[in-house]
């Protein structure tokens, strides 16, 4: 089989990591970005070649848009023409009116980068939860604590908190609906969210880019047993009660996941994608949805609208 050609937007600090992942993965890359020294360091990396901006891309079986979140609403516009999957760095778009642009426009074509959904230990948790193994879910709590953003384009809130409502997607299956909302002032730097349906389970999600030590957990809270993964790196989730109508020991209290790298699973889900496998877990539906809650959520905390 011929490599899958991928046209990359974007060459910055995740842009090279993307396109360090396609390139393990087996792809032909060919890399979009404004900027010449940017240009210069994806041909010296391996770039099949090398443009200012999407609309100069060859044609390709797919494309990865990942430049600044402001950028995303153009460049996807950019390359609608060519009628190919795209995979977009979440969130879609800062603003829900551009975010239903688009996917009006390309529709079941766009797919969104939520890593989180190829976590080892997310998978295991929301496979666990949907099984019914914690009995009847009564919360999901996540914390995402560290300390600056190196995103100059948009606010912390609108970089940390997707992540989360993407985990309660696969856990899910949805967006519960935003419910409440509190920042520490209008930066933009935090904000406590809590999200529930009528008939599911509370939603808890602290985002901040103010704490001194990074701090990233995910805890599913079920009737019968709970489960945590307690750290990004952690190849392991830990249980407590009964799951799986067992009873948790010290001998079975952890539950190893594995430690397959979430960019690099959810990069070969598109490239599977593009030969004919399933869509990857995000799809458009689920991007607005996680755009639509985030400017909600940001309404009720006070903080500032749309961005781009």
């Amino acid at each position: 089989m011929s490599a899958p050609v991928v046209g990359l937007v974007g060459f910055g600090r995740w842009g090279r990591l993307i396109f360090r992942d396609l390139r393990a993965l087996g792809a032909e890359v060919h890399v979009a970005v404004p900027s010449e020294a940017s240009r210069k360091a994806a041909l010296a990396s391996g770039a099949a070649s090398v443009v200012p901006s999407a609309g100069e891309l060859p044609d390709a079986d797919g494309y990865v848009v990942a430049p600044v979140t402001v950028r995303h609403a153009e460049c996807v516009r950019a390359l609608l023409p060519r009628d190919r999957p795209m995979f977009v760095e979440k969130p879609l778009t800062a603003d829900p009116t551009s975010a239903a642009e688009l996917v009006a426009a390309a529709g079941e074509r766009i797919f969104v980068m939520d890593k989180w959904r190829y976590h080892p230990g997310v998978v295991e948790l929301a496979r666990l939860a949907r099984n019914g193994a914690f009995g009847p879910i009564r919360s999901i709590t996540s914390h995402r604590l560290g300390w600056g953003n190196p995103h100059r384009d948009v606010d912390a809130v609108w970089i940390l908190l997707p992540h989360d409502l993407s985990i309660a997607v696969e856990i899910l299956g949805r967006v519960p609906q935003p419910r409440f909302a509190v920042a520490p002032d209008a930066s933009g730097t935090g904000l406590l969210a809590v999200l529930r349906d009528d008939d599911g389970p509370l939603v808890t999600c602290e985002v901040s880019a103010d704490h001194p030590v990074n701090r990233r957990t995910v805890v599913v809270v079920g009737e019968h047993g709970s489960g945590q993964l307690a750290d990004s790196w952690d190849d392991r989730i830990v249980l407590a009660g009964t799951v799986d109508g067992v009873e948790i020991t010290p001998e079975t209290r952890e539950r190893p996941v594995g430690a397959d790298l979430p960019l690099e699973a959810e990069l070969r889900a598109f490239l599977d994608h593009l030969a004919g496998g399933p869509p990857p877990r995000s799809s458009a539906g689920d991007a607005l949805a996680v755009v639509g809650a985030i400017a909600t959520l940001r309404t009720m905390a006070g903080l500032p609208g749309a961005t781009g």
